[in-house]
């Protein structure tokens, strides 16, 4: 499941990134080269390039040759910056939600991304002491 739902979302990334070119091919270049006038795109690209990031790691997994912890913080940090990246992003577009509706979105996906996240380190520790 987690590999299915890694694959849509850098279908979905890719998606909306085409998307954008379509409706305005200049402002996907100026985002993309970090030239871009509005603030929330630099955070829109850096999550972009950490989804691209860690799906590229997870495709390599074998053949990079790093042990679980290792491969495991890798990803699991590339996870918070997509996390953080994209809620920053969202956060700063004005207009596509209501205010409240996307605080408690962005909210949801942080206590989510926490919790998570402190997960995989009690259960690191966990294994790791036996």
């Amino acid at each position: 499941m987690h590999r299915w739902l890694g694959v849509a979302l850098v279908v979905l990334v890719l998606a909306h990134v085409g998307g954008l070119w379509v409706t305005s091919a200049p402002d996907v270049i100026d985002a993309l080269l970090f030239a871009s006038p509005t603030p929330f795109s630099v955070w829109g690209v850096i999550a972009m390039w950490a989804v691209f990031a860690a799906a590229l790691l997870a495709m390599l997994r074998g053949r990079l040759r790093l042990s679980p912890a290792t491969w495991r913080m890798g990803h699991t940090g590339l996870a918070v910056v997509i996390v953080v990246g994209t809620i920053v992003h969202a956060l700063l577009i004005e207009g596509a939600m209501g205010v409240v509706s996307k605080a408690l979105f962005c909210l949801a996906l942080a206590v989510v991304m926490t919790k998570v996240v402190i997960e995989l380190v009690i259960w690191a520790r966990t294994r790791h002491r036996r």
